[in-house]
């Protein structure tokens, strides 16, 4: 544990030092998260399909703009870089796991991003006063969800890494695991927009564990039953995910190529 420990602090004093590059990728984030509220602000007005309110729909923003802080969109490229120019041979002579070592490596900033979502989800609540917030239970099942949510996405960014073991490239899959994760987590537009079918293919599938399971479980959209149902898919993808990794990292590690061999 003392090794994985010094990963994350490691990756904590990282982040301290490149102070403006950490920031301005916050920055990003936030700006989308702005965007996207004076967009929705608009829609929800004008628009007669309502499959959540502005109320509702705020909240909702609220987690999206939570799930992008939260283990940053590009907590991959260091390592899909490292695998592309053959320095993930040193990160296997070492006596850690390499997914758990990368995993430690991302809890250390977490903190810091963690303050970032609670001074701006404060600056929202005492700025809006008919935010909905969830209740006994459901608050429960809503902090177990943003909990799971950090090691979900983790292991979706790890696994669709390792895919540079293959391709020898990163940038064609980190566009395109964007472009999968926005989707279908529901940080692009909530899944209720989707078309029915794709609807529910996402609403079930690991990426809403991201986005949509949490923050319908924030707004009131999933409760009772089917809130917990799907904190439980959140939870079973996470494990399947996680040790699906592990046999694809037993694979992929034999693709690895440095200086010729």
């Amino acid at each position: 544990m003392k090794a994985y420990a010094a990963l994350a602090r490691t990756s904590a004093r990282s982040a301290l030092t490149y102070r403006m590059a950490f920031v301005l990728s916050l920055f990003g984030v936030l700006f989308q998260f702005i965007s996207m509220l004076a967009v929705w602000r608009v829609l929800l007005t004008d628009s007669s399909v309502r499959a959540l309110s502005w109320e509702q729909m705020r909240g909702y923003l609220l987690v999206a703009f939570a799930s992008g802080v939260l283990i940053g969109l590009y907590a991959d490229f260091r390592m899909m870089f490292r695998i592309k120019g053959g320095d993930v041979a040193l990160d296997l002579v070492k006596p850690v796991g390499y997914q758990e070592a990368r995993f430690a490596e991302v809890l250390g900033a977490l903190w810091i991003e963690i303050l970032v979502v609670a001074l701006v989800g404060g600056v929202m609540t005492l700025t809006a006063e008919d935010m909905i917030w969830p209740r006994n239970g459901q608050l429960a099942l809503f902090a177990i969800s943003m909990v799971l949510s950090v090691p979900l996405k983790f292991i979706i960014l790890y696994s669709f890494a390792l895919g540079c073991f293959w391709t020898q490239n990163y940038m064609g899959i980190q566009w395109a695991r964007i472009a999968i994760v926005n989707l279908f987590s529901g940080a692009l537009i909530p899944l209720a927009y989707l078309p029915h079918s794709l609807a529910v293919v996402a609403a079930w599938s690991p990426f809403a564990g991201l986005v949509s399971t949490p923050a319908l479980i924030l707004v009131g959209g999933a409760t009772g039953r089917h809130a917990t149902m799907l904190v439980l898919a959140e939870l079973c993808w996470l494990i399947v995910l996680w040790f699906g990794a592990k046999l694809a990292w037993r694979v992929a590690v034999r693709q690895l190529t440095v200086n010729g061999g």
